[in-house]
Parts: structure tokens; C-alpha cells; sequence
């Protein structure tokens, strides 16, 4: 039957639905299809689909056999995917019960079901898990043509900002100097020298230090990235005035890091700048406090592109920053 389906490259297929998912746009009636590389998958609602996504009217036959874990349970849980982990969230200990032995019976290529237990606390970014179903927290994640090997429980990684990270990187040149200041597993750095860059990235995580490495090997950019383990503020004494681009990804406390960022900034670079914000005022913020670190540079707002919402009235937020020295 002649549906219309959103098409994308195939290996980023599990990116594109988990988004089209969230906005609950994915038609479960009927077959996602793989096609000469490309994926197709069904919506319910061509108009709502974001515009960054390519509608297509395509071949979408029936679905008959694949259960999901909406077909067992009767409603749309909400979950996220990381390789072959499935993270909710649910306060209800019963419902999460519930949704992972859903998860666990359905088509999809699940070992472990994880609730989150806590927030996102201490100098690593990392939070409590409660194991629901299966066991390991280590899995290996696919997104954008990039596999990223990590342990849940031991590093900071969220899949739903994958789409955010592709924006920021699809715009890297092969010749540009990049600095991840907060750089995790390596969504970022990875993608950024896959393009050609040569990228220095830095993270207080011993263990997500590690996994960037060998993130580094998997994707065969060992190359061009240099992972640091430490204080970016101390590697900017080493790379002062090096960076064609810099990644702040550290909502609620990036503004304690510009003095770090104005020194690394080369006298042409821009910043991605990311921060949490009431809606009221989501950029404001953020833009008076990198106004006053960088007073010597010529400042301009490239882009005000908002992430995603983090909490009721509040904003995970970018600012895309031009520093002209």
C-alpha cells in the first residue's frame, strides 16, 4: 500500500523513528522497509513531520507478525533505545514492570531494560539505574553512521540529542581545529573527525575517557583525536588560541567554563553553547554571560536553536556563537 514514509539512510534508521516516535508519528499498522540502503517508515502524519526529514511516498506493506511492545501492553510506553539497552522512565515501579517484560517480549533486539533511579548528579554526570530486565549496562550505540561502545551506568549519554548532535557537526569542514570542552563518549568528537577536523577532547570521566578511545579506534579517526582525561581549563593553557570551533555541552554550569573557552578560541571561532533556561528568557542568559568572558572578541548570535524541553517551563537550549578577535 502507497504510504507516506519518512526515508533515510539506513544506518540511521533507529535515530529517525526514536524522533518520529517521540512525536508519536510512527504508523505501527503497517511495515518499516529497507530499500537500496535507505529505510522507509511509515507516519501517521505527514504534515507533522519535522521539516529536517524527507516525506516519501512509498510501498508500506501491512504489519502482521512483528510485535511491538504497544501491541502487548495496549498503549505507547515511552522508551528510548541505546544498542540494545531500553531506558524508561517511570516512577510507578509496577508500570515499569509492566513496559520492560513488554520490551523484553516484543521484536525488538533487547538485552536490558533500565529505569531511571535518580538524576543526573556529581562531576561525572552520571545517575542510578534500576535494573528491570537482563542484566549488562554496556552496549554499543548506533547513530549517524557512528558507533559508540559505553556503559550507561558509568558515563554521561543521551540519545535523544542526537539529532542535535548531527546539527552541530554536519557543519564541520575537514580542515577546521575542534575542541569538545565536555566530551563524554565522543557523539561529538567522533562525528567532528570523521569529517576531517582534528579534534581535542577533554573529560573529567576516567571511564568515558577510555570508551572515547576506543570509540576513537571503532570509527577509525584514532587519528585525528586527541582524548585528554583531566580539567579543560588546564588544557587551555596548552591550547590557547587553537580552536576553530568549540562544543560546551554542559547545561547549567557552561557559563563557569567561558573564561576556559575565550582562551582556547582561536580570533575566528564559533561556539555551541549549550544551557537550561525558564522559557520565559532561554537565551538571554546564556548570551549576556559569554558577552562578558569574551569582551575582546566581536561577539555575534549565529543561531538561537532550542534542543529540547528539559523540564516543565524549562529549556535545554544552543546558542551558536560567532568570537571575531
Amino acid at each position: 500500500m502507497e504510504l507516506p514514509c519518512v526515508r533515510a539512510a539506513r544506518e540511521n534508521g533507529e535515530t529517525v523513528r526514536a524522533a518520529l516516535a517521540e512525536h508519536e508519528l510512527v504508523d505501527r499498522d503497517h511495515e518499516i522497509t529497507v530499500v537500496d540502503g535507505s529505510i522507509f517508515i511509515p507516519v501517521t502524519d505527514s504534515e507533522a513531520v519535522p521539516d529536517e526529514y524527507a516525506v516519501v511516498t512509498h510501498d508500506a506493506p501491512v504489519r502482521e507478525t512483528q510485535e511491538m511492545p504497544a501491541d502487548i501492553l495496549g498503549f505507547e510506553p515511552t522508551y528510548e533505545r541505546l544498542g540494545d539497552v531500553v531506558l524508561v522512565d517511570e516512577d510507578d515501579p509496577e508500570r515499569a514492570e509492566r513496559i520492560a517484560a513488554a520490551v523484553m517480549e516484543s521484536a525488538l533486539p533487547v538485552e536490558t531494560v533500565l529505569n531511571r533511579a535518580s538524576k543526573v548528579t556529581g562531576e561525572f554526570r552520571t545517575r542510578e539505574w534500576d535494573h528491570l530486565a537482563g542484566g549488562s549496562t554496556e552496549t554499543v550505540h548506533r547513530e549517524y553512521g557512528c558507533e559508540f561502545a559505553l556503559d550507561i551506568a558509568e558515563v554521561y549519554f543521551s540519545p535523544r540529542l542526537a539529532t542535535e548532535r548531527h546539527r552541530v557537526t554536519e557543519k564541520i569542514a575537514a580542515d577546521e581545529r575542534v575542541v569538545d570542552m565536555f566530551a563524554g563518549v565522543g557523539p561529538f568528537a567522533i562525528p567532528a573527525a570523521k569529517r576531517g577536523a582534528a579534534v581535542v577532547a577533554v573529560d573529567l570521566n576516567p571511564v568515558a575517557v577510555d570508551y572515547l578511545r576506543e570509540n576513537a579506534r571503532r570509527n577509525d579517526v584514532a587519528e585525528r583525536v586527541t582524548a585528554i582525561e583531566g580539567d579543560v581549563r588546564t588544557v587551555a593553557e596548552e591550547y590557547e588560541g587553537w580552536a576553530d570551533r568549540l562544543v560546551m555541552n554542559l547545561p547549567h554550569s557552561a557559563d563557569e567554563f567561558l573564561d576556559a573557552a575565550v582562551r582556547l578560541a582561536s580570533d575566528d571561532c564559533l561556539l555551541h553553547y549549550y544551557d537550561i533556561q525558564h522559557e520565559s528568557d532561554p537565551y538571554g542568559p546564556g548570551e549576556r554571560a559569554i558577552r562578558a568572558a569574551a569582551e575582546e572578541y566581536e561577539v555575534t548570535v549565529e543561531t538561537r536553536q532550542s534542543v529540547r524541553s528539559y523540564a516543565p517551563h524549562e529549556l535545554n537550549v544552543c546558542l551558536d556563537v560567532r568570537l571575531r578577535g
